[in-house]
């Protein structure tokens, strides 16, 4: 099972643990299982339709997520999802 480790932020408003696991072979997937269980929470992370939120940044083992939109990118069962804040500004 995938392990989220979400912003402080989110953790604060929905009062989560620091390590979540949730089932998921996608981001999308896993978004929507956080959601079940936490409802609104993905809201916070995806905009009405479904597209990564322009503040917040999505990592996969390391790796910052391609598919912004539709969030397709493949997550592994023992694989760790960084959900965080994305800095911007100059």
């Amino acid at each position: 099972m995938p392990t989220v480790l979400l912003t402080p932020h989110l953790r604060r408003f929905f009062d989560l643990p620091e390590r979540i696991e949730v089932d998921g072979s996608t981001v999308a997937e896993v978004i929507q299982a956080l959601d079940v269980r936490w409802p609104g929470l993905a809201f916070y992370i995806v905009d009405e339709q479904g597209v990564l939120r322009k503040h917040v940044a999505i990592w996969v083992d390391g790796n910052r997520v391609e598919d912004e939109d539709g969030l397709s990118d493949a997550v592994g069962t023992d694989g760790t999802v960084h959900v965080l804040q994305a800095l911007s500004g100059g």
